[in-house]
């Protein structure tokens, strides 16, 4: 009998491993309908749905493992990650999904929600003042209009899926929906600076990439991701993860 696989759980959701099947188990039916509506707007491969029976979505394993996860080793070759890259492109070139998705929040929702976060941390002792203030001031890029691409929302590297040099699959789409294209390639490679050339030259040299706003959501996502982390059993402070892509801001 398959053993059972705890792949991540928190009190929002939990995803189980059986085989190669995923069950995913969310109390946010909405989330979940969401989340395979997408999948099937998406041009780049999704697993593929095999049941649903709220709370729970099954969806089957894809080929191939991921590119890595934050805090650990980077795998896949140079031609891997501009393949990832490639597929981001043509994620973002697709017609848009008709809601906003995570990466999709207003400049004045993000800001506040910034503003109060960042005071948070300092008072509750979380991350030192002049740590914070640094990469709030990084993080004010951002905060600027930008063109509406179909985005994934939580794309990072442990979503994506590669066999040799080919892109499988793209997992975990609960927080996709219209954004800013510049947040996903920034989660993409939060904590993998090194590989950021090759996302690039896969997701194409024909329009400018902002690189301040790009680094600026490194900021940005960090500082609103530490708290909840902490609170949901995870650990922001590993070496390679959020504290310290923020530390390399100093």
């Amino acid at each position: 009998m398959d053993e059972v696989q705890v792949v991540v759980a928190h009190s929002e959701r939990a995803t189980l491993r059986v085989g190669d099947v995923f069950l995913k188990v969310d109390a946010d039916q909405a989330r979940i309908d969401a989340e395979v509506e997408v999948m099937a707007l998406a041009p780049v491969p999704t697993p593929e749905v095999l049941w649903r029976k709220p709370p729970v979505l099954a969806i089957a394993a894809l080929r191939g493992t991921t590119l890595g996860r934050l805090g650990g080793p980077s795998t896949g070759s140079p031609a891997a990650w501009a393949a990832a890259g490639a597929a981001i492109r043509k994620l973002h070139d697709a017609p848009l999904p008709s809601w906003p998705g995570r990466a999709g929040r207003s400049i004045g929702a993000l800001a506040a929600e910034l503003d109060d976060e960042c005071e948070v941390l300092v008072t509750d002792g979380l991350l030192p003042a002049d740590l914070v203030t640094r990469n709030r001031q990084v993080a004010e890029a951002a905060l600027r209009s930008w063109t509406p691409a179909f985005t994934h929302g939580d794309l990072q590297i442990a979503h994506v899926f590669v066999d040799g040099d080919e892109v499988t699959g793209i997992i975990d789409w609960s927080e996709a929906g219209q954004g800013d294209a510049l947040y996903d390639l920034a989660t993409f490679t939060l904590g993998h600076e090194e590989h950021l050339d090759d996302v690039l030259a896969g997701y194409g040299t024909d329009i400018d990439i902002d690189l301040e706003v790009l680094h600026a959501w490194w900021s940005l996502r960090s500082l609103l991701a530490v708290r909840w982390l902490a609170e949901h059993g995870f650990d922001p402070f590993a070496p390679g993860c959020e504290v310290d892509v923020l530390r390399s801001r100093l």
